[in-house]
């Protein structure tokens, strides 16, 4: 264990986070826990302090910590990882721990914490505390608040907590290069009062966006608008979790976004309130109603609502192109042309030739194409009615009744209840209106305001039919 005395007179006290070096000092650092998959791990209900409802993370998982004295310490390792997307692809990618995005950090209003840094990538780095208020030469900017982080230096950031919110971390050095391969993550720091905003379950998730090419590991990292992989917390549908729910629970979603353009995120089923931003608590008379929630570049916002009705609902950004995966670019559009003739001909040449897009691309939702390897389709996923024809942001908020109060468990498809799912009918004309009291009652009240013109045009009078 290092005091923060010892920590100060032993290593070098720089402008800003404080570097640490030789095998003393790094024999009292903490331990840094790894995790490679990308299944979400239970939420980490903390063992001592004040109480909080811990947050489940997408595809994801919550930092462990030790205590020092009365200092939360954490270890951050900024290193090379590979991130599976999808079943199919995987990213070679710079993240935290094992993973992109890095780890949740959880902590409390009012905690003293110490996150211990350390660089195991091939150039410098930093971490910025995105929206936190923190001391200036923790603030994490290279050059400006502190010296960078080099290959193989681990560094400690020190700070109390001040304000209670939903905040995220990246680095600022060579940030065009680093957030495009993934270095970011959520820091979420609970009120101090247990009930205050209070939750039953609460989900937190980055946006993140990728130009990964057919058949390549390795995102271009020059890309500003050309994306082809939208993804929460670096997956994509199929490959995001889903958010359960017990019936009646009331959930907080909170979406952070640290791509290069805004995500109206639309939830259906429900209306929810937007309850809190990077900024801070929205107070209730301030809330406001909504279905679908625009997130800013570089910005947080959360909206909570009472599970109340059961099924399987979607969550998805609304922006049509982010809920395709990989091969969407550069499609011709060939709805309502006859390709009868020229598929006929190629396959002269190419006997494996298909002509798609005549009648649109859901086809190609339920169609296994060859592809390079480590690609996946534009258009995939299944339901328990067919193709979902979806890829990108996408995923599925799941309420059921009956759950236990820390089962987040996929509990399957929604079993519907007899005669509430859309149906074919036998004929374009539909089924008769159904009937309902006497046949004087339904007879059509129709009243007709008719004007007659007079004799000159221009009056008359009006009459009733």
């Amino acid at each position: 264990m290092i005091s923060r005395r010892g920590l100060l007179g032993s290593a070098a006290l720089l402008a800003g986070a404080s570097a640490i070096s030789g095998r003393l000092q790094a024999a009292g650092i903490p331990e840094a826990p790894t995790n490679e998959s990308s299944a979400m791990q239970p939420p980490l209900v903390p063992s001592s302090g004040p109480d909080y409802q811990p947050v489940a993370t997408l595809n994801g998982w919550t930092l462990p910590w030790r205590m020092n004295g009365d200092w939360k310490e954490y270890h951050l390792v900024a290193e090379p990882v590979v991130r599976e997307m999808a079943p199919g692809m995987k990213a070679h990618l710079w993240g935290y721990n094992g993973q992109s995005p890095g780890p949740t950090i959880e902590a409390v209003e009012g905690d003293k914490v110490r996150i211990f840094v350390t660089n195991k990538l091939p150039e410098h780095t930093t971490i910025h505390w995105h929206g936190m208020l923190l001391p200036n030469g923790m603030d994490g900017v290279g050059g400006l608040t502190q010296p960078h982080i080099k290959p193989g230096q681990t560094f400690a950031y020190e700070f109390v907590l001040k304000k209670s919110g939903t905040f995220m971390y990246h680095p600022h050095a060579d940030e065009m290069v680093q957030m495009a391969m993934g270095m970011m993550g959520f820091f979420v720091i609970h009120p101090r009062d247990p009930k205050f905003m209070r939750v039953d379950r609460d989900f937190v998730f980055l946006l993140s966006s990728y130009l990964i090419e057919p058949g390549a590991y390795m995102p271009k990292v020059t890309e500003m608008t050309d994306f082809n992989l939208w993804a929460f917390n670096t997956r994509v549908f199929p490959g995001i979790d889903h958010l359960v729910a017990r019936k009646n629970d009331r959930v907080r979603v909170r979406v952070g976004n640290l791509t290069m353009t805004n995500h109206p995120i639309h939830m259906h089923g429900y209306h929810f309130e937007v309850t809190c931003t990077d900024g801070g608590w929205v107070r209730p008379e301030a809330r406001w109603p909504e279905v679908t929630i625009d997130i800013p570049v570089g910005a947080m916002r959360a909206y909570e609502f009472d599970a109340t009705e059961e099924g399987d609902w979607a969550l998805h950004c609304h922006k049509s192109h982010h809920t395709m995966n990989a091969m969407g670019h550069n499609v011709r559009n060939f709805i309502g042309a006859p390709q009868r003739d020229l598929t006929r001909v190629i396959r002269k040449l190419e006997p494996d030739y298909m002509a798609m897009g005549s009648a649109g691309m859901a086809e190609m939702g339920e169609m296994e194409m060859a592809m390079p390897d480590n690609t996946l389709p534009m258009m995939t996923g299944f339901g328990q009615y067919g193709p979902m024809e979806m890829g990108g942001m996408f995923t599925v908020v799941k309420v059921r009744e009956g759950l236990a109060r820390d089962d987040y468990k996929d509990p399957g498809w929604f079993r519907h209840p007899p005669g509430t799912v859309a149906y074919e009918v036998a004929s374009a004309a539909g089924p008769p209106p159904r009937q309902t009291g006497s046949s004087e009652t339904r007879k059509p009240q129709i009243e007709l305001n008719v004007v007659k013109p007079g004799a000159n045009g221009k009056g008359g009078h009006k009459g009733h039919h």
